[in-house]
Parts: C-alpha cells; sequence; structure tokens
C-alpha cells in the first residue's frame, strides 16, 4: 500500500507553508463569522447536510437501475427516495431538520461516549485506562447536555460545532505553516 504523504517531498510542501498559513488564516475568520451568528451557521450546517444527501440520494437512484432483480432494485429506489426526500426537507424546512439532526447528535454522543466508557473499563489492567474513562464520561455528558436543552438549543448547537471546527481547525493549519516555514 501505498502512502500519499511519503511521495511528496519534504522540500515541496515546506515551499508552500504560506498556503497552509492563508488557509489557516481564512478558516479562522469564517470560524469566527460562524460564532458570531450561530444561528446562520446551524442553517449552513442543515442546507450542507441537506445537499450531501439529495446528492446521495439521486446517486442511490441511479444505482438502482444499473442492479438485477427485482428486489434489490426496489431496495435501491426506496433507499434513494428516502435520501432524496430527506434533503428536500432539509432545504424545504431547515429548523426542523436542525432539531433532527441536533437530537440525533445528542444520541449519538450518549452512544459513543458510553461505549467508551465501557471499551475504557476492559482496558482497566493497562495503565491510563482512566483516560479513555474520562474521555467517555465527557462524550456521553455531552449528548446529556445537548438533549436536555433540546429542541431549544437545536437553533444554534450545530452553528457552534461548526465554529470550533473552522476555529480549531484554522489553527492547526496556521500552526502547520509556521513550523513548515522554520
Amino acid at each position: 500500500m501505498v502512502d500519499i504523504l511519503d511521495e511528496v517531498p519534504p522540500s515541496a510542501m515546506r515551499d508552500k507553508w504560506g498556503w497552509f498559513l492563508g488557509l489557516g488564516i481564512l478558516l479562522l475568520i469564517c470560524g469566527g463569522i460562524a460564532l458570531g451568528n450561530l444561528f446562520i451557521a446551524t442553517v449552513a450546517s442543515v442546507y450542507y447536510v441537506g445537499m450531501l444527501m439529495l446528492i446521495g440520494g439521486i446517486v442511490h437512484l441511479a444505482h438502482a437501475f444499473q442492479v438485477r432483480g427485482w428486489e434489490h432494485i426496489l431496495f435501491w429506489v426506496l433507499s434513494g427516495l428516502l435520501y432524496t426526500v430527506a434533503g428536500v426537507l432539509a432545504f424545504a424546512n431547515p429548523l426542523l431538520a436542525s432539531e433532527a439532526l441536533t437530537l440525533f447528535l445528542a444520541i449519538a454522543l450518549l452512544i459513543a461516549g458510553t461505549f467508551r466508557v465501557w471499551v475504557g473499563r476492559k482496558l482497566k489492567p493497562e495503565r491510563g485506562w482512566v483516560w479513555i474513562v474520562i474521555g467517555g464520561l465527557a462524550t456521553a455528558a455531552a449528548g446529556i447536555a445537548i438533549a436536555v436543552g433540546w429542541p431549544v438549543n437545536s437553533l444554534w448547537i450545530l452553528g457552534l460545532f461548526l465554529a470550533f471546527d473552522l476555529i480549531f481547525q484554522g489553527w492547526t493549519l496556521v500552526a502547520f505553516g509556521l513550523v513548515l516555514r522554520r
């Protein structure tokens, strides 16, 4: 298996340090804008997810006519229609879609956190197992906090996650660009 990073000469990346720095600064600005208006950032997140679902639905529908056998076609058509309808609904009613996505996020965080606690407890004889448990408890607590505030927090929680992601990615690229410059 070929690792793509092995093919990039270190000097080529060092020569592009300014691009990493510039992209990082752009992401920081976008993250600040998103943080400044979490509602608009939430709607943008919903539109993004809606677009992905719409594209996925169209691809499923196109694929449905490439498979053999009625039972397979039926599965792909129904799956494609579900994705397409969900994508259209995300555009038609982004507030309702943000409520659904926020609830799914809360459930996913609660399940992931619980699973991490379980895995951490299974690792108990190993050193550092407690960090896995603490991380799992933090993830589960975030899920519970989101669920307790639902549906009111669905107006801003997805935007907050988007803003934090943009800010953290921005700082990461700024730091990477500055390290490459040295």
